[in-house]
């Protein structure tokens, strides 16, 4: 199954850029190739970018506190294991304490390195990186893959409390939807969100249908419209209508 999360909120839409752009600057920052350790520092580039245009700090620890008074009012509850309440606790005090301990604006220490900024300004250039406007650059990709991995791990370890904040609201988020089957007739469905406010949609489909949902929804109705990958070749209005099963969650915190 191929899962699509359709998020309903600017401050989520950030979360999972930022999931996506962590994931990737993971990846390929425990890679060896010169190659791969420029995308890896093009990824930490994008996580500055996109962490330093809103009070993300202050988001995710007024989430993270908001989740914690949740988690702390189900306590008493028979049905809630003790084991894994305090897990989740400890764990989002964990997130919130490296999140308070990260001193200055986000990504200062990209900033007070010049040297990275300079890529970071040819990077916008296409092609502009090549070893003849940043010899230095050049060089530093021609260094062992141990002093270049050193170097990725020292401008991205500032950023992961970030990384562990996001993880803990989306692993929620996440699971806060029920996942249920359903079957569209035709390219077109509709599911009522029975007065809860969705924060995102989660759509999965067997690749071998060859579809893609497209997703847009109101406080009344939340629409799905399953298209072909490629948009020109939409499903023809006339043609009988086909079943279409999937798997779809409605998530809120």
């Amino acid at each position: 199954m191929i899962t699509y999360e359709y998020p309903f909120s600017e401050k989520i839409r950030t979360l999972l850029r930022l999931e996506d752009i962590f994931e990737k600057a993971l990846h390929f920052a425990r890679k060896t190739a010169s190659r791969e350790h420029h995308a890896a520092l093009m990824a930490i580039f994008e996580i500055f970018e996109v962490a330093s245009r809103a009070d993300l700090k202050m988001d995710l620890l007024q989430e993270l506190e908001r989740q914690r008074q949740v988690l702390l009012s189900n306590r008493n509850e028979s049905r809630v294991s003790e084991k894994l309440l305090n897990g989740a606790l400890y764990e989002i005090e964990q997130a919130s304490a490296a999140i308070l301990a990260m001193v200055g604006k986000i990504g200062q220490h990209l900033r007070e390195n010049e040297w990275l900024m300079g890529i970071k300004s040819r990077a916008l250039i296409p092609g502009g990186v090549c070893e003849f406007d940043l010899p230095s650059y050049h060089y530093w990709q021609h260094l062992s893959a141990e002093k270049r991995r050193e170097s990725l791990n020292d401008w991205l370890k500032p950023f992961l409390p970030l990384n562990g904040g996001i993880a803990i609201i989306l692993r929620l988020l996440r699971r806060s939807g029920e996942t249920l089957h359903q079957v569209a007739r035709g390219e077109l469905f509709q599911l009522m969100p029975n007065g809860v406010a969705p924060q995102m949609v989660r759509v999965s489909l067997a690749p071998e249908l060859v579809l893609v949902p497209e997703v847009s929804a109101n406080k009344y109705v939340i629409n799905i419209r399953f298209v072909h990958p490629n948009k020109e070749n939409r499903a023809n209005p006339q043609e009988p209508e086909v079943e279409i099963p999937f798997d779809v969650a409605v998530c809120k915190l």
